[in-house]
């Protein structure tokens, strides 16, 4: 596989000195051109330029490709210490004042000339240990010991051992090097991948993502803190680098207007050279109008929270591009997912030809058969794509509340708003809660009828879309003012139930019913319902039903999810601290029942330290890819029958870092242990996925920049 060299991200500077910093973690792949071979044995630092060595000849880097060193190339020399009789030398390392010596059956210390051999037997509170393949070792920059061997990783500090396993986090222990740095950190490299260990803090660095193959042969690490990895497959270069929040911020939205915009669309690119994002060309998905719309909230929470005209600039247009897949179709009200121009670079229609949908309907029998997808539009200019869903509803009735409250200033822009929302949920309306296609039948899952709840093809999801249509009938009738839309909701809840349906208002189990993404819809459309709601009855089971999903879901480290609960956890307290909430006019049936809502709800926790860390660690590079944790030591796989594929979590029962998982869309399962982002190494995903989460935090208190 050829490789290329990773572009260098960088941050555009801010200065506002009061903002916290933290460090952001950015790999670089380096080539392959000019080595015989791409298994890379050792690796140096020569002159603060990396030095590799390639079979029997070194190499250095150009700058655009590896170039052999003609001179005898010169290394360190190290003493080799004596070795225990019967014991095969692994590795070595000088410390105290002799050598750490690593067996393959034993752990040794010595004196320089090595006549004073003494065993040792790593031991702590939890653990003791007789040393099996002692096979790294490197003494830190305070002087301790780190040793790497067949139990795990134990660190000697002169005097006593602490020792770590998969219980202490530690991802994997078969090792083959160590290197440390000046500033304090360790690293190891194994066979299936490598370690950065701050503290007794365990950061694990494998796949595409972070090297180009996990075989480490050789780790150093230079005067800046920065490793570079010998791999089997060549090098990589990872730096630690200071950044903030706002400085992150402004590197995402920069990466979406530059890779990201098409019309005024916000959706994933497609590459051209795998793992080259200077390669991209503009993408479609399915979710245009979702992927906008959550762009445009974005925008507006930092417009709110920062006052930055661009921000306002680029909710306005994402406005514009969702009003327009309302106004493009075959009727008032219905959602494109879609719009390209006539001349678009691929024969879309022929995609999804009527052979192609028979086909697909064998394995996947809801299928819609539709042709064509991708209508004319009136003018002839543009095609746009049929079938919408709930994610695009949930999406842009969630962005619509929001870009009304924080971003409309002008008569035009609040009639705007009001206009898109009136015109989707009157067809709603018309149509008996459903979304009805060119064909005059219901979208796949733009299904939201009682008699649909009531059947076999709908019973799953009569709680999450029961929720949601009450959720979109609170934000038109906050928008527009138009009272008929409460009607409408009140008859939906006398006779079909829904918001006793809503208490339920996501499926957790069994396995096959549970989708991610179906969260993303669920608590964006619970911001409008709990928000907007005033009825004192209807906001406490509400929020009885925003509380059970967040059981389900407040370990998967989503700082989306997380700042969404939070938010609608104090606009709850804020309602019944202003009265609205009154325990002596709800349930009247059972008076104890409302007060002991209210006091469960008096406190909550959003995890706003997952919000940090997630929203630190989100990588810069959204490229997809594919992530296999299930070998770690650190995990506990679910053992609930029905699981496919497999979904596990750490031992501290949280979902591992956003950065050691194969996606980086806030609408995935983290818990998966074994997953791609969609594309692969041949898309990259827009910066939404941070900038969301980031400025909705900061709105609402729940993190400082």
């Amino acid at each position: 596989m050829k490789y290329i060299i990773a572009v260098v991200f960088c941050i555009p500077l801010i200065t506002l000195a009061q903002e916290k910093q933290f460090n952001q973690d950015v790999a670089t792949i380096y080539s392959n051109s000019g080595l015989p071979e791409p298994k890379v044995l050792k690796i140096e630092i020569q002159n603060d330029k990396p030095q590799i060595l390639v079979g029997s000849a070194w190499f250095d880097w150009n700058g655009k490709a590896w170039q052999k060193i003609n001179e005898n190339h010169k290394s360190d020399i190290r003493i080799k210490p004596i070795v225990p009789s019967q014991q095969k030398l692994l590795s070595y390392v000088a410390f105290g004042q002799g050598f750490a010596i690593g067996c393959d059956n034993g752990l040794f210390f010595s004196d320089q000339k090595g006549k004073q051999l003494k065993e040792m037997f790593p031991a702590d509170s939890k653990y003791s240990w007789k040393p099996r393949m002692v096979t790294a070792m490197t003494v830190d920059a305070k002087g301790n010991l780190w040793v790497g061997m067949q139990q795990g990783v134990a660190k000697y500090d002169g005097a006593k051992w602490k020792l770590f396993t998969g219980k202490e986090n530690l991802p994997v222990n078969d090792f083959i090097c160590a290197a440390s740095s000046s500033t304090g950190e360790v690293w190891f490299g194994t066979t299936r991948g490598a370690i950065r260990i701050d503290g007794d803090y365990f950061y694990y660095r494998f796949s595409r993502r972070w090297l180009p193959n996990d075989y480490v042969n050789d780790i150093v690490v230079d005067k800046s803190g920065t490793a570079w990895v010998a791999t089997n497959n060549g090098v990589s270069r990872i730096e630690s680098t200071a950044t903030t929040y706002e400085k992150k911020a402004a590197y995402f939205t920069k990466q979406t207007e530059d890779r990201h915009t098409r019309m005024g669309f916000i959706a994933p690119n497609n590459l051209k050279v795998p793992f080259d994002f200077s390669s991209f060309e503009l993408g479609i998905s399915d979710n245009d109008g979702m992927y906008t719309a959550m762009y445009g909230a974005a925008q507006a929470f930092r417009y709110a929270a920062t006052g930055d005209k661009e921000a306002k600039a680029l909710a306005d247009r994402s406005l514009k591009a969702c009003k327009w897949l309302v106004d493009i179709t075959h009727e008032p009200g219905f959602p494109a997912r879609v719009i390209i121009p006539i001349d678009y670079r691929e024969p879309v229609n022929e995609q999804y030809s009527k052979e192609y949908n028979k086909r697909h309907q064998q394995s996947d029998p809801f299928w819609k058969d539709i042709y064509p997808r991708f209508p004319l539009s009136k003018d002839g200019n543009y095609r746009w794509k049929c079938d919408a869903s709930s994610d695009e509803l949930a999406a842009h009735y969630f962005f619509y509340g929001i870009y009304y409250d924080l971003v409309a200033k002008s008569d035009a822009e609040k009639a705007d708003v009001r206009k898109v929302v009136a015109d989707i949920t009157d067809h709603l309306i018309r149509h008996g809660f459903m979304l009805v296609d060119y064909d005059g039948k219901s979208t796949r899952w733009g299904n939201f009828s009682p008699e649909y709840f009531s059947s076999i093809w709908g019973w799953d999801q009569r709680g999450l879309n029961s929720m949601m249509m009450l959720s979109f009938l609170n934000v038109a009738k906050h928008v527009t003012g138009d009272t008929k839309y409460d009607e409408v909701a009140d008859m939906l809840r006398k006779k079909h139930d829904y918001h006793i349906n809503a208490m339920h208002g996501k499926e957790f189990f069994p396995p096959s019913n549970v989708v991610p993404w179906d969260n993303n819809l669920a608590l964006m459309s619970y911001y409008g319902l709990i928000n907007y709601e005033q009825n004192p009855e209807l906001l406490i089971m509400y929020r009885e039903s925003l509380q059970n999903a967040w059981l389900h879901i407040s370990k998967q480290k989503n700082a989306f999810w997380n700042a969404i609960y939070g938010a609608l956890c104090q606009k709850f307290q804020d309602k019944v601290n202003a009265g609205a909430v009154d325990p002596k006019v709800a349930f009247l049936e059972n008076k104890l029942y409302a007060p002991s809502k209210i006091n469960e709800y008096k406190t909550w926790d959003a995890h706003t330290n997952d919000i940090v860390e997630t929203l630190q660690r989100i990588p810069l590079d959204l490229i997809g890819y594919e992530m296999d944790n299930t070998h770690r030591l650190d995990i506990q796989i679910d053992p609930s029958p029905g699981q496919a594929p497999i979904i596990g979590w750490r031992n501290d029962t949280y979902a591992l870092p956003v950065d050691e998982r194969g996606h980086v869309r806030q609408d995935r399962d983290a818990f998966l242990l074994r997953s791609n982002e969609v594309g692969g190494g041949n898309a990259e995903h827009e910066g939404t996925f941070y900038l969301l989460p980031y400025y909705m935090s900061l709105y609402h208190h729940l993190i400082e920049k």
